[in-house]
């Protein structure tokens, strides 16, 4: 079986690995990554044959073009004969050990890694003392699409231009104060690290030539105190303390049931922020309703019955489930089409047996017509509903003349007045508007109008109450037109 080993250099000079530095000595067939870094002088030095990579580097247009392209220069160099790669670093970086190996594994090519000192290890001597990096998290500056946990000390390599220490300082501006102290280290003119204390807002302002493949740049762990800005992790931590021991004597007494109608109000002030398209309000009133989504977890996790990660484990399982059109090999052709799938898999994953099971499953809580739109739209997933808008309105018409019936026998007024409501949101459905909206918008025209009309009453020095219905009648006319 042909063989491709992948010898790491090290960050700088001298911090290559005995087992590495064998490797490339006796190789028979030597590939480079970049004769341009300090680390691989003494391959230059020594007189090794070897052929780069450099114009790779120099002809691709971005990164996924460039590991594909060694990739499939060093395999194929190893699909002829024994070939080391040495590179960068304390290894190749992952996104291009991802391409080696699988095109190796196509051409049945064994790839043997042999690491050496990268360059966090290289630059620990130049850190701080105080420093602790037993807990660091280390990750490449390309790769820093994670959520980050401040309460870790975070590494970030390979920081090689001014560009790319913007992205990064960017991504880490949502996490940590501008003002952050950190450490910067870079290799300087003889080959070895330095280290520069620079504001975290600074990163991306240093000289250019402190930029560089080995350059890093290390935070250390900040205390909850010392954030600006907060993550889900860090509302829960708050909520804790809020209930814990010499936590808040009001948050300590609450119950699910004491926070039901804060709840209720929460949401509904998220869905005035929306209609006024407010969009500070709704950023603020989304935090509200959050507030009460984690509160309610803590209830339960002191219960231990559940937590924050059972509840967000439920819906990112729930969302996969039911999107097999995005996360499985389902073809779908249209929204509709979604949709019936949607219904679908939710009553094969609740287990109802029968759509009376479906209709149930519709909270009893929801406001009135919400709950009858939603029920009505069950009945009409499986055929039983009106073919098209004008029959339901011909059904309210009926409605309609038993209500007369009703109030004129003084008998069943309330249960009518109900048929005919229900019977007004079947026609909304029917005509895919929402009838809550509906409802609401009307009674926003009644308040303006009623407005325009008081306000002209009081323009003919008359009041309200003074004046007969009749009259009444006339203004309103008036303010319709």
């Amino acid at each position: 079986m042909a063989k491709l080993v992948i010898a790491a250099l090290g960050a700088v000079k001298d911090s290559i690995s005995l087992s590495a530095y064998n490797a490339v000595k006796s190789a028979d067939k030597l590939l480079l990554q970049t004769k341009e870094h300090p680390c691989a002088q003494w391959v230059i030095e020594e007189s090794l044959a070897f052929e780069d990579m450099d114009d790779l580097y120099n002809g691709c247009d971005d990164f996924d073009e460039l590991n594909f392209e060694i990739a499939k220069r060093v395999t194929n160099c190893a699909n002829k004969e024994d070939t080391v790669f040495a590179v960068t670093g304390r290894g190749a970086g992952s996104s291009l050990l991802k391409e080696i190996e699988k095109l190796a594994l196509k051409k049945g090519i064994e790839v043997i890694n042999i690491a050496s000192a990268g360059c966090l290890e290289s630059a620990k001597k130049v850190l701080p003392l105080k420093l602790d990096t037993s807990s660091i998290v280390l990750t490449e500056a390309t790769a820093l699409d994670f959520e980050i946990n401040t309460f870790l000390p975070l590494c970030v390599e390979e920081i090689d231009t001014p560009m790319r220490a913007s992205e990064v300082k960017l991504k880490l501006l949502e996490f940590y104060p501008d003002e952050l102290e950190v450490c910067f280290c870079y290799i300087n003119s003889c080959g070895e690290y330095e280290c520069d204390s620079i504001k975290l807002y600074e990163l991306d302002r240093q000289e250019t030539s402190k930029y560089f493949a080995a350059s890093l740049l290390v935070v250390s762990r900040v205390t909850f105190e010392e954030l600006t800005s907060y993550s889900l992790d860090d509302l829960i931590y708050v909520v804790d303390r809020l209930r814990g021991k010499n936590g808040c004597p009001w948050d300590i007494k609450q119950t699910h049931e004491t926070l039901r109608s804060t709840l209720i109000e929460e949401s509904y002030e998220v869905l005035d922020a929306i209609d006024r398209e407010d969009t500070d309000a709704m950023c603020e009133e989304l935090g509200d309703l959050l507030l009460q989504i984690v509160f309610h977890a803590a209830l339960e996790k002191e219960k231990r019955e559940f937590n924050m990660r059972d509840i967000t484990t439920g819906i990112v399982s729930k969302l996969v489930y039911r999107h097999p059109h995005v996360f499985a090999t389902v073809n779908v052709d249209s929204v509709d089409e979604v949709l019936k799938n949607w219904e679908l898999l939710k009553k094969k994953e609740k287990n109802f047996d029968t759509q009376t099971d479906v209709m149930k499953a519709v909270p009893r809580c929801f406001p009135a017509l919400l709950r009858s739109a939603k029920i009505q739209k069950k009945a009409a997933d499986v055929g039983f509903d009106w073919d098209n808008p004008s029959d339901a309105l011909n059904k309210v018409r009926e409605e309609t003349d038993e209500l007369f019936e009703a109030i004129s026998n003084n008998t069943n007024i309330d249960e009518e007045i109900g048929d005919l409501l229900f019977s007004c949101v079947n026609v909304a459905r029917l005509l895919k508007l929402d009838p809550e909206l509906m409802l609401y918008q009307a009674t926003d025209k009644f308040v303006g109008r009623f407005e325009k009309m008081e306000n002209l009453i009081i323009k003919h020095g008359k009041k309200l109450k003074e004046m007969p219905l009749c009259e009444l009648d006339e203004y309103w006319e008036m303010t319709k037109s």
